[in-house]
């Protein structure tokens, strides 16, 4: 398995992460620490994270090696990026709208009232839960990692994809956190509005190289594993 690809979703895409989870980042309370403790806080707080992609990518992997074996892995790599794509173009009303969203949104509304509890404590322990909390958060980048990990044929496949897309996103999301001061509101808002084009695009290729064309970016294997393998 090529782990360069979800590291560099992670890095590039992780533009996105300082506009959608960057103010947990920038609320973490670490302002109190100096040096090392500080360091050591936004760390536990990243490695949180990457833990929780770790055990979801491991989740996905048994889905993707089922998939696999029954031998639609290019058709759930399809459509997953046209999943992705929709929910892109869907307008927020709809999403207020529909029962299903609408319940979705209103349960990970919960995961940011418990971290609005911890960000009240400054313990090493409390940044490591906030980061583990945040893994769960809905994000459309952790939506495209996980399709990526869906395409894995084998468990631990699904896990490492997560985790080197997490480490892809460490670089940006410590940053913010340790100049969290210097990062305006306006800013953030900037990047929220660009991130999905980011998003859109790694969709269209998930599409594309789905679809088996025989092109560049879309080679025609006839072993289905050994596509997806080569893809990701």
């Amino acid at each position: 398995m090529n782990l360069i690809t979800p590291f560099t979703i992670g890095l590039i895409g992780s533009m996105h992460c300082i506009g959608m989870c960057g103010p947990i980042a920038i609320a973490l309370p670490i302002r109190n620490k100096t040096g090392f403790k500080r360091a050591l806080g936004i760390g536990l707080y990243n490695f949180g994270r990457v833990t929780t992609y770790a055990l979801i990518g491991a989740l996905f992997g048994i889905l993707g090696k089922s998939f696999y074996l029954a031998g639609i892995q290019r058709q759930v790599s399809v459509i997953l990026g046209l999943i992705i794509l929709l929910s892109l173009l869907l307008p927020y009303s709809f999403s207020q709208k529909n029962k299903v969203l609408a319940w979705w949104n209103k349960t990970f509304r919960n995961f940011y009232n418990e971290i609005a509890v911890l960000l009240k404590n400054s313990s090493f322990i409390s940044l490591f839960i906030i980061g583990i909390i945040n893994g769960f958060l809905p994000c459309g980048l952790v939506y495209l990692a996980l399709a990526g990990a869906l395409a894995q044929t084998e468990i631990i496949d699904g896990s490492l994809f997560m985790i080197f897309f997490g480490l892809g996103t460490v670089p940006a999301m410590y940053s913010i956190a340790w100049v969290s001061k210097y990062i305006t509101l306006k800013t953030r808002n900037r990047i929220r509005k660009a991130s999905p084009i980011l998003i859109g695009f790694f969709a269209l290729l998930l599409i594309f190289r789905g679809l088996n064309l025989g092109v560049f970016l879309s080679p025609r294997i006839d072993a289905v594993g050994a596509f997806i393998q080569s893809c990701l």
